[in-house]
Parts: structure tokens; sequence; C-alpha cells
């Protein structure tokens, strides 16, 4: 488990769900822009910022290619790691192929699996947010098939513009393209509340805080531990920032 300890005067920001990509490169580059915009504003007091996956719409390494466009927040990270500005990266469903493009060019820690942080003495269990859930068995099986080295190396043997097309179509397929304003569903139907619930027979979060679901809501599950999902910048730009003491839920 890692430690942090807030320095004086600074925060601990996370943010998911810009999927860069969709749905054309103009609204994009708009969106990209934004996200850049509010970077810039939280950059003096941002001692360390959790990006919780799905940053992009489709995202495949190949090794000695990566996907195009993004610069200007790619180089914006870049100089936030060069400040010394601790970056984190969970891979998200659309952008679990990551393999070492960050860390070796931004300087960017990147999990693919759920992990616990403990910040100013609060326990922080953070994760993208698919597939948590037991419950979830055909997204398991199907994410087990594309997390395979086998199935990744196969995929690699396709031409770059081939396998990024084709990345690209299937990630337009998620019902997540196609409407807005989702709601949540009974906390029965909900698999990351459900997650959520039995992980806490297992330790005393304080906080679970992921993405993936585009729906920003902050729930508390007991007196000591508060659900937040972190939304979206497609339809809501909205982020989680700790101080110290509490998170708050809040939009750009």
């Amino acid at each position: 488990m890692q430690e942090i300890t807030l320095q004086t005067g600074k925060k601990i920001y996370f943010a998911s769900d810009f999927h860069f990509g969709i749905p054309d490169y103009a609204a994009t580059r708009q969106r990209e822009a934004l996200v850049c915009e509010w970077l810039d504003s939280i950059s003096n007091d941002a001692q360390a910022i959790f990006l919780m996956g799905d940053l992009f719409d489709s995202w495949m390494e190949y090794k000695r290619v990566v996907p195009k466009g993004s610069i200007r927040f790619l180089g914006k990270l870049a100089a936030f790691s060069d400040r010394g500005i601790q970056l984190i990266i969970f891979t998200g469903n659309h952008d679990l192929w990551m393999h070492g493009y960050f860390e070796q060019e931004l300087g960017v820690t990147v999990y693919k699996n759920p992990q616990n942080f403990k910040i100013n003495g609060q326990l922080f269990h953070l994760a993208h947010g698919d597939g948590l859930c037991r419950k979830e068995k055909k997204y398991l099986l199907m994410k087990s098939v594309i997390q395979h080295p086998l199935s990744q190396f196969i995929y690699r043997q396709l031409h770059p513009d081939l396998g990024l097309r084709l990345a690209d179509y299937f990630s337009r397929l998620g019902p997540k393209h196609k409407y807005q304003n989702q709601v949540m569903k009974n906390d029965s139907q909900e698999y990351q509340l459900i997650y959520a619930k039995e992980y806490l027979n297992l330790l005393p979060v304080n906080y679970f805080i992921f993405g993936h679901r585009h729906i920003p809501v902050e729930i508390p599950l007991n007196s000591q531990c508060k659900f937040v999902n972190l939304g979206d910048w497609i339809s809501y730009n909205t982020y989680a920032v700790f101080d110290g003491m509490t998170v708050q839920l809040l939009k750009y």
C-alpha cells in the first residue's frame, strides 16, 4: 500500500473518462482544451493527480507506434511530471493496452488493477471501476481474453492503421456513446456499489473512488466511508479533490 502525506497547502485531484477521440476530432480538441485548462487551474496546489481511466476512447500501444492526437494533453502531463507533480493513471476498459509509453515518456505510474492508497491517514480504494463485481461474469470473461498477452500479441500483428481503426470501431459500440444523462440503478444492481460494500468487510476504507459509470455521484456507505463516482468530461466536466480532510466532487 502506498502512502502519501500532503504537504502544506497541497491537494490531491481525481478525474476520469475524458474519452478523447469521440465523437470526432473537433469535439475532442475542444474537450482536450478544457481538460488542459482545468489542469492549469490546479497546477499550483496539486501534489498528485489520479487519472482514473478511459482518458482515450481507444488506446493501443505497439512496440514503436502509439495513437496520434491529444498531444496538448500529453504535453501537459509531461510538464507536470517534470515539475514534480505525481501522476497516477489507472487503465480503463477503453485504454487498457498501455505498455510502457506513459511510464517512459511522461514519468507516469500506471496501474491496471485496483489499488489502496493511504493519504493523510485515510484509506482510499481506487480503480477505474469496470469488472470489479463477481456478478459481471460475461464482462469478466471478455476482459480476461482481451487482457491476455497472447491475444494482445496476435492483435499487434495487424498493421497499426488497421488495428487502431478496428479498436476505434468497437469502442464506439458501447451505450455510453449513444445517450447522455444516465442514472444510477437500484443499489442491488449497481456493480460498483455491490463491490464496495463487500470490500468494506475486508478493510475499513474511507473513500472508494471510481470512474467508468459516467455518473457523478457521492454516496455515504457508513459514517466513515463515502463512495464517489467521478462522472465524465463528455457531459459533466466533474472531478474530485482531497484537501487532507475530506473529498469533494466538483464541476469545472
